[in-house]
């Protein structure tokens, strides 16, 4: 090993105590030519073509550079304090530097150029970066320090050790940059083919898009609709074209293996999977089929899909199917327009009936949108639960009534749908397809008496309006009642003033529901039960869930506190009326 300037072990001659001569050796800038060779030890003779195998043996720079930090110490009293390798133009310390040196270390080597230098290793004496230099320049520093003064044999080994760490050192490079380059090439090379690849896709996919662009060109410049449009888009991609309303209901079907009956859309879960291709935007897989919103100013109007159950669809039929969507949208956007146009033609027409108009007139406008009020109408109110009574919902209504079987010109109030409908409406056959529609039970509806002509049509708005409020203030206040099934209560409702109505079961029941009120008894709910049972004191007592003698007590107190005898025809007539209003028209308790 060199000796440090000064008074230095290294520079002392040869006759002083094994010290070396100043000078170089070989290639290593510190190890002297000059004189001959001492005989190698014994160790150099066993140990160094051990080592030199090994350091040949590895491809792997940090590996040599180890290798040649744990054999430091065979060849003389050294001690391998760190060792750097040159990697990006750095010197990258490996992990075999000690950590409470390193930074001093560090510092020295990283401002080295190529030459050897002596370094200070706290607590460590003697110390030297020696640089691994090969044919491809520098490739590292190997620091090392020496416990004792080293002979010229020692040094002689030291220095073989660094060379043939260094040559080892220039193979690993030479290799691993043939490595990179090798691999830079193929690099290269794909990234040349995937360039012609894709040259060749852009050249297909543009023509392509064009004759998509095309097909669909010449559907919209041919006037054709809905059925044009997914008829092109089977052509184009070769599998079955379906579109669905945004209820889930199919609209048209293009291509083979069209499902017979076609099944009946589960709301919720439609209404959830709108939701979630909305979410994700493009066409989305679910099950079978590639589906695409039709969404013109972000309303969804139904789906657009294509049924591939092998998943065989790629991108060029994506876009295909895209841009169908967008063809399909403007179709179906403009035949909303349409739709918007005769809706709001046909709500006024509704609404100058509603209020009385000329006959002449009405019959003139009727006929232009294909109703006939020559016929028996009859006016139809729809009322549902948590549903305002918006474009959406008079939609629905109408749709419902078409399905239904009921010809109508539909308008809306402020909480109902008004339906002038042609014949008479069959039972229960609107109210169950709303219920289906609308995924909820939860509607009112009242018709009308027959109408014979349009100047009827206001007095059968207003029957079907009182038929809508008994039904609500019934029992069972969801579903259809007719005007002519009223009876007694037609002579109630939004027609008369409820004012009235009060004063006359005040006069009846007065005193009854102010006790009620004050002891929080229940004779007036007692009396009705009563009544509506048909006087049956068993069937009385067990709808009020009581015994039948207190039922006794019951009617006891309620002829000893209204004054009115139960027996009497007329005043049994009056309570039972009156009852009915409390109950129905003046709802009940409290």
């Amino acid at each position: 090993m060199v000796g440090c300037r000064g008074r230095s072990l290294y520079r002392r001659r040869p006759d002083l105590k094994g010290g070396l001569r100043p000078g170089r050796l070989g290639q290593h800038p510190t190890i002297s030519r000059r004189g001959p060779r001492p005989p190698l030890s014994t160790l150099a003779s066993h140990k160094l073509p051990a080592i030199s195998r090994a350091l040949f043996d590895t491809l792997d720079e940090s590996e040599i550079l180890r290798l040649a930090m744990d054999h430091v110490s065979a060849v003389g009293p050294y001690r391998a304090e760190a060792g750097y390798l040159r990697v990006h133009g750095h010197m990258v310390p490996s992990p075999q530097v000690g950590p409470g040196h390193a930074s001093a270390v560090d510092r020295t080597v990283r401002e080295l150029t190529g030459r050897d230098v002596p370094v200070t290793v706290p607590g460590r004496s003697r110390g030297q970066a020696l640089a691994l230099h090969g044919p491809g320049g520098l490739h590292g520093y190997l620091v090392v320090t020496s416990r004792s003064r080293p002979t010229e044999a020692q040094h002689f080994l030291l220095a073989t050790l660094i060379r043939l760490t260094a040559a080892a050192l220039s193979v690993a490079v030479a290799h691993r940059r043939r490595r990179e380059d090798a691999l830079e090439l193929h690099r290269l090379r794909r990234e040349r083919a995937a360039l012609q690849r894709r040259l060749i896709s852009l050249v297909v996919e543009q023509g392509y898009r064009r004759a998509v662009h095309q097909a669909l060109a010449e559907v919209a410049a041919s006037g054709g609709g809905e059925e044009a449009i997914t008829g092109a888009l089977h052509e184009l991609t070769g599998f079955p074209v379906l579109v669905e309303d945004r209820y889930g209901r199919l609209r048209s079907w293009t291509g083979p293996s069209r499902p017979d009956p076609y099944p009946e859309p589960d709301l919720a879960r439609h209404e959830e999977m709108l939701q979630a291709i909305a979410r994700r935007g493009g066409p989305v897989r679910i099950k079978d089929r590639l589906i695409s919103l039709v969404r013109p100013r972000g309303e969804v109007l139904g789906v657009l899909a294509l049924v591939d159950p092998q998943a065989d669809a790629d991108e060029y039929t994506v876009f295909a199917l895209e841009h169908a969507a967008t063809s399909l949208a403007l179709e179906l956007s403009h035949l909303r327009r349409l739709a918007e146009v005769e809706l709001r033609l046909r709500r006024e027409l509704v609404d100058d009936l509603l209020g009385g108009t000329d006959e002449a007139s009405a019959y003139a406008r009727s006929e232009a949108f294909g109703h006939d009020l020559h016929r028996i109408q009859y006016v139809v109110v729809v009322q549902w639960r948590n549903r305002s009574a918006d474009d959406a919902f008079a939609r629905t209504v109408g749709r419902a009534a078409t399905a239904a079987g009921m010809p109508s010109l539909v308008t809306r109030r402020s909480d109902h749908v008004v339906l002038v409908a042609e014949g008479s409406p069959h039972d229960h056959a609107l109210y169950e397809t709303l219920t289906r529609e609308t995924g909820t039970p939860d509607g009112t509806i009242g018709v009308s008496a027959r109408c014979d002509t349009p100047d009827g049509i206001p007095g059968s708005y207003q029957e079907a309006l009182r038929a809508l409020e008994v039904r609500r203030r019934s029992r069972r206040r969801y579903g259809t009642t007719f005007f002519d099934d009223l009876g007694l209560y037609r002579i109630l409702g939004p027609g008369n003033e409820y004012r009235e109505l009060e004063a006359f079961v005040r006069e009846w029941l007065g005193l009854l529901i102010d006790y009620d009120g004050r002891h929080r008894t229940a004779l007036v709910e007692t009396l009705s039960r009563y009544f509506d049972c048909g006087g049956n004191y068993a069937e009385t007592a067990e709808s009020l869930a009581i015994h039948r003698s207190t039922l006794r007590y019951r009617l006891q107190r309620i002829r000893e506190i209204s004054g009115h005898d139960l027996t009497n025809v007329e005043d049994r007539l009056n309570l039972q009326v009156a009852t009915r209003v409390w109950k129905i028209m003046l709802g009940g308790p409290g």
